[in-house]
């Protein structure tokens, strides 16, 4: 598609058909395809297209733009504490974490097949920032995903109970493919945390994920949920799923 550039034409009339164009997109929200189309107002990357082509990069425009936004939303609802992503980890730390293996996570076949996975290890080894950098990786893949301190959601959870909203925030994490409880099981979880753990893990069972990073042990993970029945039922729906790492990881 060629602008005219005769001197002659009717300029002011042109324009006013471009802005009407222009307009006509900003109030059908095609805010990418705008962008692009102001950009060929003011540049000759219009004169090398044809009709064709032309469209179909305007187009192209808008698809990245919604794509960037709803990744942007993603990442947003998440919550994570702070951003991190997979190309800053530094593998030459030893925490029993190899590239090789991080890549395989990064496939994110884990969240298709309703896995788990657990980062243990000693304060300062990269558990949170590991967990988040995965989690911002499947915000990026279209994958909704919540990041919480498990001891906190918990607490909000047992507020939300005695509110009457429990179901409602329940169905909240029901809704996100993968969950992120990051420093879960430094404080026992008490009487009234204990059937709503469950409810959480039970709704997950082999069809969403949740990745979990403690200082605990996964050994010690019984006693810190405190009741032998709770604990039984918590962790046989999450351990034989997982893929284990102590950082010094597991999948499940």
């Amino acid at each position: 598609m060629e602008l005219n550039n005769n001197k002659t034409a009717p300029i002011v009339q042109e324009m006013d058909k471009n802005q009407l164009s222009l307009d006509l997109m900003h109030r059908m929200r095609l805010t990418g395809m705008a962008t692009a189309f102001e950009e060929s107002l003011t540049t000759t990357i219009a004169d090398t297209m044809t009709p064709d082509a032309f469209l179909s990069w305007l187009l192209s425009r808008e698809w990245d733009y919604r794509s960037a936004a709803a990744i942007e939303r993603l990442i947003k609802s998440a919550g994570f504490r702070y951003k991190t992503y997979p190309e800053q980890i530094d593998y030459n730390i030893n925490r029993n974490l190899s590239q090789n293996k991080m890549e395989r996570i990064l496939s994110l076949d884990f969240i298709k097949q309703g896995r788990n996975i657990f980062i243990t290890g000693s304060s300062g080894t990269g558990k949170s920032f590991i967990a988040t950098a995965i989690g911002y990786h499947a915000c990026k893949n279209g994958i909704r995903t919540m990041y919480a301190n498990m001891s906190k959601l918990l607490g909000t959870l047992k507020v939300a109970k005695n509110k009457g909203t429990l179901e409602t925030e329940l169905k909240k994490i029901e809704r996100c493919r993968l969950l992120i409880l990051d420093d879960a099981f430094l404080v026992p979880v008490d009487a009234k945390e204990r059937p709503i753990l469950l409810d959480i893990i039970e709704d997950r069972h082999e069809r969403k994920s949740i990745i979990i990073s403690s200082q605990l042990p996964v050994d010690n993970w019984y006693d810190a949920i405190g009741d032998p029945t709770v604990a039984d039922a918590v962790l046989d729906r999450i351990v034989h799923t997982s893929y284990q790492n102590r950082t010094n990881w597991r999948e499940s």
